[in-house]
């Protein structure tokens, strides 16, 4: 599918907890390396900051400007010579100040976005429960004001950095096209930023397609799986399988699981691979997403299609393009875990529909998200974008 020979660089941060977004980073890599593009990879990992004020203080520091970062990336630069820097998360180890660089040499960048660090300095326009939206238009001031990191410090670095890119036109001066996993995301950032909509490509993210299904109706649980934080969404997922009177499965990391205690109903998984959480997934006659945020894609809705297994996800953001509600899954009113309650009594008590939307899920994610789609997509992006010109000489 390549017809000629290509050099991409990728650049990201592993978070601490990882997450979908470090997953759909190194699913985009591997794709590329098995369809003959030269690749490099530039990173850093978050769980190298020790969990200490001196830590603290590095990521601070290097979130605002990242030197030892900048002056490696010069040099990975120089010596792979790459036609595209392909980049995704930044914060806190690499920071946006390596983006000029990329200028300077006019090598194009293209950014996939898997969150909403550009319109929000905690990401997830999410705060106590409940949608925020105040930091957007150049009011990052309000991350430190009413403290969204729960920590003064921490909230006055998530501004700053948010501040910092902003003022300088970091990404927007520098990024030539964006990469959004969904129209809503697409549409979001167009919206509620100075990007124009012809920089803007959706792609879905790559998901895995196992070579066999399973029958969801002898599925033993439902099952969550993902971060056990607020704007997930775990809370209304218990509330609502107490609610039904069904077993409801959470599955997590090591790090976020370990201090978590079963109940009669409730039952948590560590999962430590990708094998572990695909058997997860064939075990339950449903999964459930049922994040108070926006997202972007959710990861785990493509997963568990992938494997035949139906969705019930929240009616908010991205998830209500990626759940196909009545074909793929059903949607269910955001927070309200009376109306999730009634949407898995109803599937857990009609096998035949059950099956109905798993055999629907599987398709869909087949053909819109399978390896060979998500390259071939991909692949149309650059070569588009080396075309065009380049986003810092028409500004």
């Amino acid at each position: 599918m390549n017809n000629y020979p290509m050099r991409v660089l990728h650049v990201y941060n592993l978070h601490r907890g990882g997450g979908g977004a470090d997953n759909a980073a190194l699913a985009t890599i591997n794709a590329q390396r098995e369809n003959g593009i030269e690749v490099e990879t530039f990173v850093r990992d978050s769980r190298d900051i020790p969990l200490n004020l001196s830590g603290k203080l590095r990521a601070f520091l290097t979130g605002l400007y990242a030197r030892d970062a900048v002056a490696s990336f010069k040099q990975c630069l120089d010596s792979f010579q790459p036609d595209i820097v392909h980049i995704y998360e930044l914060y806190p180890l690499i920071s946006p100040w390596i983006l000029p660089e990329c200028s300077k040499r006019k090598i194009k960048v293209v950014m996939s976005v898997y969150d909403y660090r550009l319109t929000c300095p905690v990401h997830s326009h999410h705060y106590h429960g409940e949608t925020c939206t105040k930091c957007i238009g150049g009011h990052e001031h309000h991350c430190f004001t009413q403290n969204c990191r729960d920590s003064r410090a921490e909230s006055l670095a998530f501004a700053l950095r948010n501040w910092v890119g902003r003022y300088f036109g970091l990404f927007l001066k520098h990024v030539d096209c964006y990469i959004t996993p969904t129209s809503f995301t697409a549409n979001w950032l167009t919206e509620h930023t100075e990007i124009k909509p012809e920089q803007v490509d959706v792609v879905p993210c790559l998901i895995d397609i196992p070579e066999t299904t399973v029958n969801p109706a002898e599925g033993k649980y439902i099952a969550f799986a993902g971060r056990f934080v607020a704007e997930k969404g775990v809370d209304v997922a218990i509330a609502a399988a107490r609610k039904a009177g069904l077993p409801l499965w959470l599955a997590g990391d090591s790090e976020n699981c370990h201090d978590l205690k079963d109940a009669d109903d409730i039952h948590y998984v560590t999962t430590h691979n990708a094998e572990e959480l695909a058997a997860f997934y064939r075990g339950a006659k449903m999964t459930v997403m049922p994040s108070i945020w926006f997202e972007t894609f959710g990861i785990v809705v493509g997963e568990s299609m992938s494997h035949g297994v139906p969705v019930l996800a929240s009616n908010i953001g991205a998830l209500a393009e990626t759940t196909l509600n009545g074909i793929t899954g059903l949607l269910f009113e955001t927070g309200n875990s009376e109306d999730l309650a009634t949407k898995m009594r109803l599937l857990w008590d009609d096998d035949n529909y059950c099956q109905q939307l798993g055999a629907g899920a599987r398709k869909h994610i087949q053909q819109t998200a399978s390896a060979d789609v998500y390259y071939k997509n991909i692949f149309t992006v650059y070569e588009k974008m080396l075309r065009r010109p380049a986003v810092h000489q028409s500004q």
